[in-house]
């Protein structure tokens, strides 16, 4: 498989972990029994660098921040699978660096997610490790 097609795929699978990600994170379903702790999330406010927050804008805001840079990997992705192999070739240290980063993910989701989040990052991993193989990387 050519090193431009596995940059797409990874593109593609990295908008749908953004997406379920998104529509995710914000779920709560009653039968886990967290009202009281999300309820504590919204209500306790506090003071940081003269904006008040709370615990409940941590969350949402880190988890949109998560969106937001995966959706930035999906487009440096994409943009890869555009380049042609001698480019790729000479950018040997990005294409490595990005499979780093995704094994990292991948350890991360494993370490402190359930089997879902586990499943796209490594597939993303492999992906984007076989493209930066077959690139000359």
């Amino acid at each position: 498989m050519k090193a431009s097609l596995l940059y797409r795929i990874s593109s593609i699978l990295l908008v749908l972990f953004a997406i379920g990600h998104t529509l995710g994170f914000l779920q709560i379903d009653p039968k886990w029994g967290v009202d009281s702790l999300v309820q504590s999330m919204k209500s306790t406010h506090f003071n940081v660098s003269g904006a008040e927050r709370t615990y409940w804008d941590f969350f949402v805001g880190f988890g949109l921040f998560v969106t937001a840079l995966m959706l930035l990997a999906s487009l440096i992705a994409w943009q890869f699978g555009s380049f042609p192999p001698e480019t790729l070739a000479a950018m040997r240290f990005g294409a490595w660096g990005f499979v780093g980063c995704f094994a990292v993910v991948a350890y991360l989701s494993w370490r402190y997610f359930f089997i879902v989040p586990v499943v796209f990052s490594i597939a993303i991993f492999l992906c984007l490790a076989a493209a930066a193989w077959r690139s000359g990387g």
